[in-house]
């Protein structure tokens, strides 16, 4: 904690200004786009590669997935490392920042489950498809 601002390390780091001390709207300005969490929901499914990102049945387009993966970079929630050099390829991996998001893609599982028709888990679809 930063006893000076009374706010975390990373908070006091922040490159841009927090438009309101709101955890939810602060949340929201780096989470809260159409994008950002499914490609997070697909790290913690096992992608790392920019490939299987593409994969993914919501069709994220190429220049919004390169967009995404460079902001969770930056905001300190996926580590980029090189796996090949020519071209250059970077594999994405979870920081443990990243991994506290957890809980939050639990519980939107569990409200979209509840409360929104005809979506179905991970487990759910892998049964049907067997």
């Amino acid at each position: 904690m930063n006893r000076s601002s009374g706010q975390s390390g990373s908070a006091s780091r922040r490159a841009t200004p927090l438009r309101s001390p709101c955890p939810v709207a602060g949340s929201l300005d780096l989470l809260g786009d159409r994008w950002t969490l499914l490609v997070i929901r697909d790290l913690f499914w096992g992608k790392t590669r920019y490939g299987e990102f593409l994969t993914s049945p919501e069709g994220i387009p190429t220049n919004l997935l390169a967009d995404r993966l460079a902001r969770l970079e930056a905001s300190g929630l996926v580590t980029r490392v090189p796996y090949q050099t020519n071209p250059p390829r970077h594999a994405y991996t979870l920081t443990p920042k990243g991994k506290d998001l957890k809980p939050v893609l639990a519980a939107l599982v569990t409200w979209g489950k509840r409360h929104v028709p005809g979506t179905k888990t991970r487990a759910e679809l892998a049964v049907e498809s067997a």
